[in-house]
């Protein structure tokens, strides 16, 4: 029996360390963060009407808890990797909370207009544990909301009551919540409770039916001073303004507030700009790099073809991967990913492939016009594609999220600096290590450089009131050279794909916090590449800047405050 302990014992120690560092494989908040994580999944399974008050109350108390249990450990006895831990996982709670308060004050701000069928969430509440219900007195109920929905849609109208655009779409949500929720109890009891189905049916129609009357009603009811108008590019987005904006990038860990990063991005954009002149000299069109540009579009492959040349540009990579000894690529992950053709409706924002385990590739269908046709082609053309395959699939994406499954996945952290950043990172070193054979090459590497810095650019003016789509369109078109359609396809993915604000600006950001990171632990350090890369890849997903602290061993504050100026002007 002592020896079955002792054997036991020893086991747990190699699970908790790594034989090669003699560092912690997870964090003493491992077992907090994994409760966490359960808990916050088993309530969200529970609560599931969005914007119900008596969800966001809930969600407002559980977090409060955590954090009280969060307080509890000693922050100062943390190792490095516990203090990125308690320190993300503040972060995390703080940003929930922020969320649902939010979300209480804003049913509150409405609940005048919101609230005439808010006996339905008592109703829900009591479906989730199967109650017996009372046909009769359910019809009632529904009865009585019927009236006060056609009551205050009445007044609505009479008043001529307006709504801020935001204001309007958060009432229909709200709305349709109220519907969905209603919604699950009858088709809950439907059939199953004879009684229930003779009382309630034609109530529940009624309130159904009123209940998506009056969401498209009170959306429709928006003062015309908050609409964004429609600037003829047809997409009209939500821009969040200077003080969310400074708010997401704290929260981000980015130290640099809207105007530095778009003087970054113009810094960034003239170190593309001087390259792309010599490789437009080397291919014989002098200073006119558009001309040059459009001899590389025009490398294009016909039809049916793109797939082949994408296996061809991946395999060419990952042997230069290799070569180089820049990372360790596991057998299976080279081994797993494979490929899909994206939808023409999908392509209208996404004109390019996607990477990951799955590599959806952008390519022209025969019911798109010829024009289309032509412009999806040019733009995915194998130099362009050559430049970013990396930045799909490994040591991008694909290796990415393959790595996260496999290390420390109670951590994951998720933030877009982190995941496209690392990705982007991979085309700045390999435009580095002379991937690019020839002018043409660079040509390409240098379009979707210039693209990431464009991304801040155009997406900041945009979020600070100074930019319209249209605007932001054209500057794609005439300073990076896309093709128009693959430009209006990538401002319409930056507005309303359903990408956070901040998405764009992190491929070049993240990159550049990579970079610097390299240049201090490789570069500067004693690390090689490859120790570096592997590194990155076994701590899971964070903001780089506690990254740096555990690949770098410092020690945190427990007020942190983000303060890592990553980028030398």
């Amino acid at each position: 029996m002592k020896k079955c302990s002792f054997l036991l014992l020893l086991s747990f120690n190699v699970l908790l360390t790594s034989a090669q560092t003699s560092t912690p494989v997870v964090s003493e908040l491992y077992d907090f963060m994994i409760q966490l994580k359960a808990d916050f999944g088993s309530l969200s399974r529970f609560y599931t009407v969005v914007y119900a008050p008596q969800r966001s109350q809930r969600f407002i108390d559980f977090f409060e808890q955590k954090q009280q249990r969060l307080q509890g450990f000693d922050f100062d006895a943390l190792s490095v990797n516990g203090q990125v831990d308690y320190t993300m996982t503040q972060q995390y709670i703080n940003d929930k909370q922020y969320q649902y308060v939010a979300q209480l004050q804003q049913y509150n701000s409405l609940v005048e207009w919101v609230d005439a069928a808010d006996v339905i969430y008592e109703l829900e509440a009591k479906r989730r544990r199967g109650h017996l219900m009372q046909g009769q007195l359910i019809a009632e109920k529904l009865t009585v909301v019927a009236h006060n929905i056609q009551e205050v849609s009445t007044r609505l109208i009479q008043e001529d009551v307006r709504f801020v655009r935001d204001e309007a779409i958060r009432a229909k949500r709200i709305l349709l919540g109220q519907q969905k929720a209603l919604r699950s109890v009858y088709s809950f009891y439907e059939n199953y409770d004879p009684n229930f189905t003779w009382w309630v049916e034609k109530p529940y129609l009624l309130v159904d039916d009123l209940l998506g009357q009056y969401a498209s009603l009170i959306r429709n009811q928006v003062d015309s001073a908050s609409m964004h108008a429609d600037d003829g590019s047809g997409i009209i987005g939500r821009p969040i303004g200077k003080k969310e904006l400074l708010r997401q990038l704290k929260k981000e860990m980015i130290p640099y507030g809207p105007d530095e990063l778009v003087a970054i991005a113009n810094k960034e954009f003239a170190w593309c700009d001087s390259l792309l002149l010599i490789a437009s000299a080397k291919m014989g069109f002098g200073t006119d790099w558009r001309a040059a540009q459009e001899q590389v579009k025009q490398s294009f492959v016909p039809p049916g073809q793109q797939p082949q040349m994408m296996l061809q540009l991946y395999k060419t990579s990952v042997e230069f991967l290799k070569d180089k000894e820049l990372i360790s690529i596991p057998p299976l992950a080279e081994e797993t990913w494979r490929m899909s053709m994206i939808s023409p409706e999908r392509q209208l924002i996404s004109p390019f492939f996607l990477g990951g385990e799955l590599l959806q590739i952008s390519y022209p269908t025969k019911d798109m016009n010829h024009e289309d046709k032509m412009m999806s082609m040019r733009g995915n053309n194998p130099h362009f594609a050559k430049a970013v395959i990396h930045h799909e699939l490994i040591a991008g994406h694909h290796l990415q999220f393959y790595m996260n499954e496999r290390n420390k996945s109670y951590r994951n952290f998720y933030t877009p600096f982190w995941t496209e950043g690392w990705a982007l990172y991979w085309e700045m070193l390999l435009w580095d290590k002379g991937f690019a054979e020839g002018p043409e090459d660079e040509i390409g590497m240098l379009f979707w450089r210039m693209h990431r810095c464009a991304r801040i650019i155009f997406s900041l003016n945009y979020h600070l009131g100074k930019w319209t789509p249209q605007q932001c369109i054209d500057f794609l078109v005439d300073r990076v050279g896309h093709e128009r359609a693959n430009a209006e396809g990538e401002v319409r993915r930056s507005f309303t794909g359903g990408y956070g604000p901040l998405y764009q600006i992190a491929y070049m950001v993240g990159g550049l916090q990579f970079r610097a990171l390299h240049q201090q632990l490789v570069v500067e350090g004693k690390w090689t590449d490859m120790d570096f890369h592997d590194a990155v890849l076994k701590e899971n997903a964070m903001p780089v800047e506690m990254l740096r602290a555990i690949l770098t061993q410092q020690k945190l504050e427990e007020k942190f405050e983000t303060k890592w100026r990553f980028y030398k002007y």
